[in-house]
C-alpha cells in the first residue's frame, strides 16, 4: 500500500484543519474516541486537554492512547500512532505554553478567531501533553496518486485468492 514519504507525512501534519481522534482508556477499560486540536512539532503530537475532560483523567490513569489522523479527500492520507502521553505540563501552567496553544489554535481559525478563542477560555486550565513519534507505532497511507498503479493498496492479506489484484 502507498505509504507516505517522511516528506509528505511532515507536510501532511503540517496542513491547518486537520483533527486528530485521540483514543484513550476508561476507568472500565473501555474505549473513548475524541476528536481534538494538534500540533506536530519537534517529532511530537502535542495536545491541549481541558483540565475536566474525560480523556486527561483517562491519560492520567492510563498514558497509553491511539491517534487518527487523516483527511476526507482524495487521496485520503492517514497518520495512525499507537504510543505513550506524556505530561509536558500539568493543568494550570498555561502560561508558561499559551504561545504554542495560540499556534494550535491558528492551525485552527484565522489569527484573531484564535486570539478570541484563548482570551474567551483563557481561564480553563489546560494540561499539554505530548506523544512522541519516536518509540511509537507509526503508519501511513494514501491512495495512488495520478500515474502511480492502483494494485497493492491495501496489505496482502485483504485480497480474495484468485482476483484480479491478488498476488496469487
Amino acid at each position: 500500500m502507498p505509504r507516505l514519504t517522511s516528506a509528505e507525512r511532515e507536510a501532511f501534519l503540517a496542513e491547518p484543519g486537520i483533527l486528530c481522534r485521540i483514543a484513550t482508556l476508561n476507568a472500565d477499560g473501555s474505549p473513548s474516541v475524541t476528536p481534538i486540536w494538534f500540533i506536530h512539532e519537534g517529532g511530537e503530537i502535542l495536545v491541549t486537554p481541558r483540565a475536566e475532560s474525560a480523556w486527561l483523567a483517562n491519560l492520567r490513569r492510563d498514558p497509553r492512547v491511539a491517534l487518527s489522523i487523516d483527511e476526507q479527500p482524495h487521496p485520503y492520507r492517514k497518520v495512525t500512532v499507537e504510543g505513550v502521553a506524556r505530561f509536558v505540563h500539568e493543568t494550570g501552567n498555561d502560561d508558561a505554553w499559551r504561545d504554542l496553544y495560540r499556534r494550535i489554535a491558528r492551525r485552527y481559525t484565522s489569527a484573531e478567531g484564535a486570539e478570541h478563542y484563548i482570551q474567551e477560555t483563557i481561564d480553563q486550565p489546560r494540561a499539554l501533553i505530548a506523544i512522541p513519534l519516536a518509540g511509537s507505532k507509526v503508519l501511513t497511507w494514501r491512495m495512488p496518486v495520478p500515474g502511480e498503479a492502483f494494485r497493492g493498496i491495501w496489505h496482502d492479506r485483504y485480497y480474495v485468492p484468485g482476483s484480479k489484484m491478488a498476488r496469487d
